[in-house]
């Protein structure tokens, strides 16, 4: 069985040798790597503080117009964007630490994480991946999922 680092590994590989940012197609490698189910990918607006949405999986519809634009500051990928750093909750459903917006629980799901895409300590968008349980991410995984953000905010640098 390969090991979180190998599948990373590999998903880095794929994203380098692209010719173009394939967010969709990133993004289901991802989520196939960590057992998710829902995911997103935002990228930093040039000249603004507003994250776009490039890619989902597993979102309602009617939630989409609500993450199309994230200010940075707001809700888990804008905070995560805002702190340059990895923000997780173990359950979306009974959070209250203020991260999560009220429309992130109509997801549905419940252990998250978003990472920012940072290269060079500059900021390139964010990645926010989740589970369908309540779930903590391992410093293994947080890292793991850093070095991934990472590869992909290369590609948009």
């Amino acid at each position: 069985m390969m090991t979180i680092e190998a599948k990373i590994d590999q998903l880095i590989e794929l994203i380098s040798d692209s010719s173009e940012a394939l967010w969709g197609v990133w993004l289901g490698e991802t989520l196939a790597c960590f057992g998710c189910s829902t995911g997103t990918i935002h990228t930093l607006e040039n000249g603004t503080t507003i994250l776009r949405l490039q890619a989902h999986v597993g979102v309602p519809d009617f939630l989409l117009p609500k993450m199309s634009e994230v200010p940075i500051g707001k809700g888990m990928a804008g905070i995560a964007a805002e702190r340059k750093q990895a923000v997780q909750v173990c359950n979306l459903q009974t959070d209250d630490s203020g991260v999560v917006r009220p429309g992130a629980k109509d997801t549905k799901v419940e252990g998250a994480i978003t990472v920012p895409l940072l290269f060079n300590g500059e900021l390139y968008g964010t990645l926010g991946i989740a589970k369908k349980e309540p779930y903590e991410f391992t410093d293994e995984e947080v890292s793991a999922l850093m070095r991934l953000a990472t590869s992909m905010a290369q590609k948009v640098a």
